[in-house]
């Protein structure tokens, strides 16, 4: 099993994205890149943490490659956009990745290669040692399917699960 630990604006939208492929094992909300040690969301909002709302996805790369992982991660979220994704602003929507050793830095470096083909402007996502990460309060964990009547679910992460599902229609689960 291999676990990454991604930031990309509201971690609701990674964690529906990221649930619906195959070799998913695990999607957690919660928070990374700060010093507030045990930080709540009332805490992480108000950008003063340091924290990024981030996921952690355990994967099996014998079903999913950490590539395809990767670069999906890049076409889900404007890595380009300092600080912001949308409407949400400020640090804790940053686009970043923390790595847990030298080859997990060596696979996002190489993600942000990659992505640069499909971006115009400089993309500035962060790539950070992970030094903890904490996960967010229970009503966020699978915000998305707990909340199917919610505006933003519907205005927001629905259509970046259509836009995942029409790149990587082979990575999702059926009636996913």
């Amino acid at each position: 099993m291999t676990t990454y630990v991604i930031a990309g604006g509201c971690f609701w939208c990674l964690d529906a994205v990221y649930r619906r492929l195959k070799g998913i094992t695990d999607v957690v909300s919660g928070y990374a890149g700060g010093d507030t040690k045990h930080p709540t969301y009332e805490q992480v909002s108000t950008g003063l943490t340091g924290h990024a709302e981030a996921v952690s996805i355990s994967f099996d790369e014998k079903v999913i490659p950490a590539t395809d992982i990767l670069d999906l991660f890049f076409l889900i979220h404007d890595p380009t956009t300092l600080n912001r994704q949308g409407n949400d602003v400020g640090t804790q929507y940053r686009s970043a990745m923390y790595h847990k050793d030298d080859v997990q830095r060596k696979a996002f470096e190489a993600a942000v290669e990659r992505a640069k083909a499909h971006w115009d402007d400089p993309i500035v996502t962060e790539v950070e040692k992970l030094d903890v990460f904490y996960e967010a309060e229970d009503y966020h964990q699978d915000y998305f399917n707990n909340n199917p009547g919610n505006g933003y679910c519907s205005i927001v992460i629905e259509p970046k699960i259509v836009k995942a599902r029409s790149a990587y229609a082979k990575w999702f689960k059926e009636n996913a």
